[in-house]
């Protein structure tokens, strides 16, 4: 005759999980699902409103764009008008003023092609200077460095104006050019790049060899930090490409404007004066002005992304 034992559990002590056929623990319920389900459709939407806020103007410039100027006044901003009058729009923008626009926008394209080149280039070398050399006074420059970055440009706009009306640089190329030499936020980016994607070992081998400093920094260090190069030229590029206000302060002839200061122009003669013609330049034209940026990212789009996420991962 068989004997039926039970065992009681000690007194204080919690009874074990029931178990399922393969021996794992049974989960007695989903408990947070919904409260996962809720945060990732707060997530969701978040990012459908960001996206949403992002896209709206852009999409109402390329509508607008395609507009005639009686349609652009007479129909809704988001609704498509009678005809589709892009190509005329454009002719027109191209031919207005002997083709000042083009003028413009080949200004700017010296201004931010030319000069943020330069001044990756001299970000770059400081950053590597900054992070792989030893110098007297080194971490209190880069204390001066990061001053920089704190200041805002526009807080920097009279200072350079009237020392470009002391050198007799007003109302020329130079005035707005050599400002945008000067990069304090891409050196920091640099140093941090120059620290994540260039290894001492490299560099003491390429001095074991005799290389010297400078033929160090362009055969063997440059090109290792090739995707920081290009993420802060897209930084300094974008950002002398979107300047108006230095530009305003140190230009006054037209034929030196960049194109932002060009389509300010356009919008405040047709506020002003009652020129609904310049509006509709001014559209389009910012139109056409925002496409060199987009092509320019989605070229350089492999390296910049991963210069962005330099140092994430060790």
């Amino acid at each position: 005759m068989t004997k039926t034992i039970t065992r009681v559990a000690p007194a204080g002590t919690r009874p074990a999980p029931e178990r399922t056929d393969t021996g794992t623990p049974a989960r007695r319920g989903r408990g947070n699902r919904p409260s996962v389900l809720l945060s990732k459709a707060g997530v969701t939407a978040m990012l459908g409103l960001a996206a949403l806020y992002t896209l709206l103007p852009m999409l109402w410039l390329v509508l607008a764009s395609t507009k005639s100027r009686e349609d652009l006044f007479a129909t809704n901003g988001f609704a498509p008008g009678k005809d589709f009058a892009l190509v005329d729009n454009l002719r027109y923008l191209f031919e207005v003023d002997d083709g000042i626009f083009l003028r413009w926008l080949l200004n700017t394209i010296l201004y931010a092609g030319v000069g943020s080149l330069l001044a990756t280039v001299f970000s770059v070398a400081a950053g590597y200077a900054f992070d792989k050399l030893n110098f007297p006074g080194k971490e209190k420059l880069f204390s001066l460095v990061l001053l920089g970055v704190m200041v805002p440009g526009t807080a920097m706009a009279i200072p350079l104006y009237l020392l470009a009306a002391k050198a007799g640089l007003m109302n020329t190329f130079w005035g707005v050019f050599l400002p945008g030499l000067v990069f304090p936020f891409g050196v920091y980016l640099a140093r941090v790049f120059s620290a994540s994607y260039i290894p001492n070992e490299v560099l003491e081998a390429a001095r074991v060899d005799a290389a010297g400093e400078f033929r160090t920094f362009c055969r063997i260090a440059l090109p290792m930090i090739a995707p920081g190069f290009v993420t802060i030229f897209l930084f300094q590029f974008t950002q002398i490409w979107n300047s108006f206000f230095l530009p305003l302060v140190m230009l006054s002839g037209k034929d030196l404007f960049p194109v932002n200061l060009g389509l300010y122009v356009w919008y405040s003669s047709a506020l002003s004066q009652g020129h609904p013609q310049d509006y509709l330049l001014a559209i389009v034209g910012s139109l056409v002005s925002v496409v060199p940026l987009v092509v320019l990212f989605l070229m350089l789009q492999r390296f910049w992304k991963s210069g962005m996420t330099a140092g994430a991962v060790k």
